[in-house]
């Protein structure tokens, strides 16, 4: 019998329906579950265009096969097959490409600049899956297919630079209403800073402020370049932008419950889109945003795993916490020793992390049971406290009930105290290990996480790999522009040789242009930087801030300084090598920080 249909037997379906799951987007807005960071901005675009989630739009139906399964009209959108609907569009831009070098051509700047193959494939006969933010208008492909596959995190982008202090749903709030707002939800896309430097040539018509097909793209505009144009003429072959999802349109209003995390976050893509939106190169913006989404998602990740362990363990709730300390390898792996401490520093953030399961399941368990009580609905202000953007009241709520110090702690603890036993019982003979655990209440005294323990065992290595996939997700691993890097080695386990992967952060060329330029933004409504900002102070910001270890060994571990030392050095010749770092003299005090584009102008 299966694991969860044992657990069924024993809670019954309806708790089962709402504890099997690995999410808990109470405390953190995004899924547990891999995703692409670099199909985000267009989903993003279109919630900030119509305030909605979006749902199912015409790509398929335009450049898919017109019969078969829905899995087989998928398959067949290629490049090759847009190119040839593109090619036969009379009158068109590409009407007169005729002969296969041409049409090649225009597939490769189609796969370079707009479009992505599945699994990053190359070629141009292979499945499309992903779209680039080209344009605003790339908000009109409805790629991924299903919204829900980017895990929640444009609805939590949307959420944290909207900036609503009421709960439920991002509200519709256009600029005409909120004329100081710099991300208003609905109407001119325009006026919005994370969306206006890829709106060249757009306009909204009047009245059309809810239409899909309100907004217009001027042709006599000259400033799109070659990769826009492409972007454009591949939305207006669909007429409109996408219908919203039928079923739960609004946006979430989901903070996380690591306030500062979340506000640090919000701060980054603000300062960095005010400072540099209209004043760097397009390209170089994109790629920006997307270190910015790398970062802000993974310190926020990593601050509410510290978060939730202080949680398990007094059930009390300090959003302040930054985020876990992770050793990083400056010399980008090309210094063995250094690219070992770098791994052994991300394993430890991994077990650490491990718990987050264990934590997510007993919030569920405490959830549902607090949810169903009558009293507590009617005295505590239940509805409410779930619906609030940030839940830290909430938490500290299931906090008091389950550590007993809640006056109706006794009457919701005393209907999960037999569970662990009851389904101990109900897994002797299929699962004798997770039974021994649900039994052993010496090990786990607190019933709620001796069973969060089990039901966690019983979910088995997927929700292991999911919770290592949304790390790997946020990092943007292995990717030109991401924060970390993994590969596979050989290990001796229990006398046995295995494979393991192998994590370590290590910041790639442009993550750092990405950090400088940010942390060289003075503080303040003024659109400035710094007009000293010391390496020392880069160092030490990275740390504070995200956690980013460079020359101080992390929270349990002991770093000779020799290597600490190295691992300094790496840094300040890479970012020499960048032209990011001078100096004055070979004191430490006199190496500064110098942008690369400078913001005088502005």
């Amino acid at each position: 019998m299966s694991a969860r249909k044992i657990v069924e037997d024993v809670v019954g379906r309806a708790m089962t329906r709402e504890i099997w799951s690995y999410d808990y987007r109470t405390a953190l807005p995004v899924s547990v579950q891999d995703f692409d960071l670099s199909a985000v901005l267009p989903t993003v675009f279109y919630m900030f265009r119509f305030g909605r989630r979006r749902g199912s739009g015409g790509f398929v139906r335009e450049f898919g096969l017109s019969s078969g399964t829905p899995a087989q009209r998928r398959r067949s959108v290629t490049v090759d097959r847009i190119v040839d609907k593109l090619c036969r569009q009379p009158q068109g831009d590409f009407s007169r490409l005729e002969d296969d070098a041409a049409k090649a051509i225009l597939g490769d700047l189609l796969l370079c600049y707009c479009l992505d193959n599945a699994r990053n494939a190359l070629g141009r006969d292979k499945p499309v899956q992903r779209v680039a933010p080209a344009h605003y208008l790339s908000s009109w492909v409805d790629l991924p297919e299903k919204v829900v596959n980017l895990r929640y995190v444009p609805e939590t982008i949307v959420a944290l630079l909207a900036n609503q202090p009421y709960g439920g749903k991002v509200r519709w709030t256009p600029q005409e209403q909120r004329p100081d707002a710099s991300f208003p939800v609905g109407g001119d896309i325009r006026y919005n800073v994370i969306a206006s430097p890829f709106a060249d040539g757009m306009s909204l018509r009047d009245g059309d402020s809810d239409s899909l097909a309100g907004d217009r793209f001027d042709e006599a505009e000259e400033s799109v370049g070659i990769d826009q144009l492409l972007m454009i003429r591949l939305a207006q072959r669909m007429g409109s932008a996408p219908r919203w999802t039928k079923t739960k349109p609004g946006i979430p209003n989901r903070l996380s419950v690591a306030d500062e995390s979340a506000r640090q976050f919000s701060a980054d893509l603000r300062n960095y889109l005010d400072a540099y939106a209209d004043h760097v190169p397009r390209q170089f913006l994109v790629e920006a945003l997307e270190c910015c989404l790398a970062v802000g998602l993974t310190s926020m990740v990593s601050s509410v795993v510290r978060i939730m362990e202080e949680w398990g363990k007094s059930g009390r709730v300090d959003g302040g916490k930054g985020p876990c300390d992770i050793f990083v390898d400056c010399s980008a792996g090309a210094d063995r020793k250094l690219r070992a401490l770098a791994e052994q520093s991300m394993d430890e953030y991994m077990r650490r992390a491990s718990l987050l399961l264990v934590h997510f399941m007993a919030l569920r368990l405490l959830d549902y049971r607090v949810g169903i009580n009558v009293k507590m609905k009617r005295e505590f202000r239940v509805g409410e406290l779930k619906d609030a953007p940030n839940a830290t009241e909430w938490l500290t709520l299931l906090g008091d009930v389950v550590h007993g110090r809640h006056e109706r702690s006794r009457d919701i603890m005393s209907r999960l105290d037999f569970l662990p036993d009851d389904l101990a019982n109900a897994l002797e003979s299929d699962y004798p290990d997770v039974a021994a655990t649900l039994a052993d209440d010496q090990a786990i005294r607190n019933p709620v996480f001796r069973l969060a323990e089990g039901l966690v065992a019983l979910q088995g290595r997927k929700a292991q790999r999911n919770l290592a996939t949304l790390i790997d997700s946020a990092l943007l691993i292995d990717r030109p522009n991401g924060l970390a890097r993994k590969r596979r080695a050989q290990r001796t386990i229990a006398g046995a040789r295995k494979a393991v992967i192998l994590r370590s952060v290590a910041f790639t060329d442009a993550s750092l242009e990405y950090l400088v330029h940010l942390l060289l933004l003075e503080p303040g409504d003024e659109v400035a930087t710094r007009p000293w900002f010391s390496f020392n102070d880069f160092i030490r910001s990275v740390r504070d801030r995200y956690g980013f270890c460079v020359d101080r060994s992390p929270e349990g571990m002991d770093i000779p300084n020799e290597l600490l030392q190295r691992n300094r050095g790496f840094l300040d010749r890479r970012l020499r090598d960048l032209g990011l770092l001078i100096s004055v003299n070979d004191a430490e005090a006199m190496k500064r920080l110098t942008p690369r584009f400078d913001l005088s102008e502005k």
